[in-house]
């Protein structure tokens, strides 16, 4: 062996127990966190006191101070003992519906049962529920036993609500200790906004090559649909003379229309556009409406809001996004920036709803709609809870309608297709 492989060997042999020890000293203050976090403060508290109490008896010679030590030490061993015991429940936790209208009960069951072969001691049960938590009581299950508790989620606000994970907890009853176990993995809720149902087509459609054809008929356009006998006024370039040659008659082409069915929504989340909460909620509860409605009609529907773009491909998808929205940044801009964003993105766009609160200028408003896509029609459609009727303007070439509830929407589209 070389000069220089014995100098390597001790060397070698010194990384080696660094390594072991490193991973042992991982190991063991892993294991020390975990015991740790079982210790309440009050366990600190009443530790440090049997020490002080202890030291202050041993110096100044005081009875007293030490028997409050000695019983203060019990009382904690003893609190600990509850910590010992298994709490291997199989959990189950089960929403009988993940998505649910604001206002509806949400009802969910957790499901604990004891799948081993000892006997599982009374625990404590948390479920998380968005900011706040549930507990219930599990008493002492046998093997093969199970549990079960139902529970209700009242859902006052629209939002993403998560439930769970849900956590075993183990403690005493003087509160020193507490042992938990997460189980299960947490399911979110959706509380979609309000939104109303009405009948016929939301809005105008504007022809296009790439178009859906509709029942209606004409005689110009691109879809082939039969052939008619020529009235007066019927463009020539329609006629089909391979027929009229056959027939004796003159024949033009008769047409379904085709309808562009890009129908893009943009929603304003700037909170200083809408003077309180529950016109935002409002404005959320509008676009879904109008959203449902153009995906009923088989059209394309695009939702845009300051920062991103919704998904919208199905009516549930559309609810979901909406649960999810909240008041944007002030450097995300207002309703003129987001009509800027749509007309970049979606230049084809055939109509496009702006949708935005009652604190929107009237210059603002008209600055938003110019800068939408050539040829789109513009509908802008205000949320102000203080409106009792809904109002039509005119803001250059776009509708404008203020409305004051979900029911006056139907009205309001009826002014402007009027």
């Amino acid at each position: 062996m070389t000069t220089e492989a014995l100098e390597a060997a001790p060397i070698a042999r010194d990384a080696g127990w660094r390594d072991v020890a490193a991973v042992i000293g991982a190991r063991g203050l892993a294991r020390l966190r975990k015991v740790t976090a079982a210790i309440r403060p009050l366990a600190w508290v009443l530790m440090a006191l049997a020490i002080g109490f202890w030291i202050l008896g041993q110096v100044a010679g005081w009875a007293e101070f030490t028997v409050a030590a000695v019983v203060i030490a019990i009382t904690v061993v003893l609190c600990a003992l509850f910590l010992i015991g298994r709490t291997a429940y199989d959990v189950s936790l089960d929403l009988a519906r993940t998505r649910v209208v604001v206002g509806e009960r949400a009802v969910g069951g957790l499901k604990l049962a004891n799948h081993g072969t000892r006997a599982i001691l009374p625990s404590r049960v948390v479920l998380p529920v968005g900011s706040g938590r549930g507990e219930f009581g599990i008493q002492r299950l046998a093997p093969g036993e199970e549990a079960e508790e139902l529970f209700a989620i009242p859902t006052q606000k629209r939002g993403v609500v998560k439930v769970g994970p849900v956590s075993v907890v183990r403690g005493d009853p003087l509160g020193l200790f507490e042992r938990a176990h997460r189980r299960d993995d947490p399911v979110d809720l959706f509380v979609h906004p309000k939104t109303i149902l009405f009948d016929g087509q939301s809005l105008g459609y504007l022809r296009d090559l790439e178009g859906l054809p509709a029942a209606d008929l004409s005689r110009d356009d691109v879809s082939f649909h039969a052939l008619l006998e020529y009235q007066p006024g019927d463009d020539l370039r329609h006629v089909h003379w391979k027929s009229t040659a056959r027939t004796g008659t003159m024949m033009v082409r008769q047409y379904e229309e085709t309808r562009r069915s890009h129908f893009v929504i943009g929603l304003s989340r700037a909170a200083a556009e809408y003077a309180t909460g529950d016109d935002f909620e409002l404005a959320i509860s509008v676009a879904g409406s109008i959203g449902l409605r153009a995906i009923r009609d088989s059209q394309r529907v695009d939702v845009r809001v300051q920062g991103r773009e919704l998904p919208a491909g199905t009516g549930k998808q559309l609810l979901d996004s909406l649960s999810a929205v909240t008041h944007s940044k002030p450097r995300r801009g207002g309703i003129e920036d987001l009509a800027g964003v749509v007309a970049r993105t979606m230049p084809l766009a055939s109509v496009v709803v702006l949708i935005c609160g009652s604190k929107v200028r009237s210059d603002d408003l008209r600055l938003a709609c110019s800068r939408l896509p050539f040829g789109a029609r513009v509908l802008a459609i205000v949320a102000d809870r203080s409106a009792s009727s809904p109002a039509l303007r005119r803001i250059g070439d776009a509708d404008v309608v203020t409305v004051g509830s979900l029911e006056q929407i139907p009205l309001a589209l009826q002014k402007v297709l009027a």
